[in-house]
């Protein structure tokens, strides 16, 4: 048990090149790790694995995957070998139920995952285990299984989500621009996140033009539901990234605690 619960991010991950391009994001998520206690163990949710049912690695050494294509070789040539944790694996199995979460010993940690954290903690020594997005549920599901999971922030365990506000690749423009609507959609909910108001931001598709545009495909969405859901409603929020970039893509990035 550590002194003071964890805080919890979500990290608008954008382009895989900002795993080794020294940039404002990257900056930015290295000085983010820097300001919170070292954690015993990091829990992942990244948009880039999508499951039927919920599932969890569990394996002692999660594998590095490439899954994009594309990109300079250098990007391909990235490892990070960091150790997993079946332990948290197990304790989220246990938490959650083993209807709800299964353990795999097959994925390991996608660019979602691998790509923030090579920059955040760049020693690849803390333990990583990568939780799936369930495509059979609903938004709400996404959040309720957040808020299941809330415990672990009690015991030292880094609780992250990777993906994009708004996320739009159709419309993504390759400069350092934004749309009027992707700018709309996610000053809405940096508001909703700040006044901790988390019923329009799960029931998205009642929000409107710039809302559908904006989370044209969810899984770069849900990830936010999960932090969402582990944070506490007396919590302090703050904003370590804001800004939107390629006219579809919103960088922003929250701290919970």
């Amino acid at each position: 048990m550590v002194d003071a619960i964890m805080p919890a991010l979500f990290i608008g991950h954008g382009n895989p090149m900002n795993a080794i391009e020294d940039n404002e994001f990257s900056r930015l998520w290295k000085e983010a790790a820097r300001q919170i206690p070292k954690p015993k163990a990091i829990l992942c949710i990244s948009a880039h694995w999508e499951t039927q049912g919920t599932q969890v690695t569990a394996m002692e050494a999660p594998r590095t995957i490439h899954d994009f294509y594309g990109f300079p070789r250098p990007l391909f040539e990235k490892q990070y070998p960091t150790p997993g944790s079946p332990e948290l694996a197990t304790k989220i199995v246990e938490l959650v139920g083993e209807s709800k979460v299964l353990p795999d010993h097959s994925w390991g940690l996608d660019h979602g995952t691998w790509s923030v954290l090579c920059r955040m903690y760049p020693e690849a020594l803390v333990p990583v285990v990568q939780l799936s997005l369930d495509r059979t549920q609903e938004a709400a599901g996404h959040y309720s299984l957040g808020q299941q999971l809330r415990q672990l922030r009690q015991e030292g365990v880094l609780i992250i989500g990777s993906g994009n506000i708004v996320h739009n690749l159709r419309m993504v423009v390759w400069e350092d621009t934004a749309y009027d609507w992707a700018v709309e959609y996610d000053a809405k909910v940096a508001r909703w996140i700040l006044q901790h108001d988390h019923d329009p931001i799960i029931h998205y598709e009642k929000q409107g033009r710039a809302a559908m545009l904006s989370v044209n495909s969810a899984e770069h969405y849900l990830p936010l539901l999960y932090v969402l859901g582990v944070g506490g409603m007396d919590e302090p929020i703050s904003f370590f990234a804001d800004k939107l970039w390629g006219g579809s893509l919103s960088m922003r990035c929250v701290r919970i605690g």
